[in-house]
């Protein structure tokens, strides 16, 4: 990864992706990704470039890409796109000439990400979840890594103050910024602010990583995990809020990685 040419320039030129369910999917692991992290976000430091933005699919994104088009060119507007989803792993074995490294989930990104942005004294800031699950998060994070330096935070339920947050956000200018709003408003919110978060050095969607952070949404074992069957589990959680969701973009995203990748 060319990570100054990546600070400004927002789209990936294909050398380090694999396509997958129809999206470019960046051949990166977990340490890989962190350490980039760090390193971009101490590079942007007093060059009002453009934020690197990295977001992630699953099988929700790759099924979304396909029925909404709109959405879709928004996705693409991120320089990196991260495998949440184990199934995409172990379908890219497949499918693929390159297969995926590993799942670069973004609950355990975080956790890569901080352990050297404590050393780097690079800081973070937090957009999104309600703001218990936002505070909560922070205090969970804080109290891991002690030398965590947070530039700030705010929940995400801010559609009657965006441009003071967005304001906010600019003027404090976090190394990393971590947006949990849920697809696609994330991408969105990032899509419609990005030019005026110049100076911010990475921005990262992370869809519900603050509910996981707060302990409101338990992970799956980790059995399940490597076997790409958290959604299961979550499903076994929340059946009636994923129930709905899980039938109707299942079936699309398998169809969009059997007949889109290579």
């Amino acid at each position: 990864m060319h990570n100054a040419d990546l600070t400004e320039r927002q789209t990936d030129d294909g050398a380090n992706t694999v396509r997958l369910g129809g999206l470019p999917i960046a051949l990166i692991d977990m340490h890989t990704s962190a350490q980039a992290f760090v390193r971009t976000a101490l590079e942007a430091r007093n060059r009002d470039a453009l934020p690197f933005y990295s977001t992630s699919a699953n099988g929700q994104v790759i099924a979304l890409a396909a029925r909404d088009a709109q959405f879709r060119d928004t996705l693409l507007k991120a320089g990196q796109i991260h495998a949440d989803g184990m199934p995409m792993v172990l379908l890219s074995r497949v499918l693929c000439r390159t297969p995926l490294p590993e799942r670069v989930a973004t609950t355990d990104l975080v956790h890569a990400v901080a352990e050297l942005a404590e050393q780097a004294g690079v800081s973070f800031y937090f957009l999104g979840a309600t703001e218990d699950s936002n505070q909560r998060a922070v205090a969970q994070m804080r109290a891991q890594y002690p030398n965590l330096v947070f530039a700030g935070s705010s929940n995400g339920y801010i559609a009657d103050r965006e441009e003071a947050v967005v304001a906010e956000i600019a003027r404090l200018k976090p190394d990393i910024l971590w947006i949990g709003m849920g697809v696609p408003y994330e991408q969105q919110f990032v899509a419609r602010n990005l030019e005026r978060l110049r100076g911010v050095g990475v921005i990262k969607t992370s869809g519900g990583l603050f509910d996981f952070l707060a302990g409101k949404l338990p992970r799956a074992p980790e059995w399940m995990q490597k076997a790409g069957l958290e959604w299961a589990y979550r499903l076994f959680r929340e059946p009636r809020r994923l129930l709905v969701r899980y039938l109707s973009t299942n079936p699309i995203a398998l169809y969009q990685l059997l007949t889109k990748s290579g």
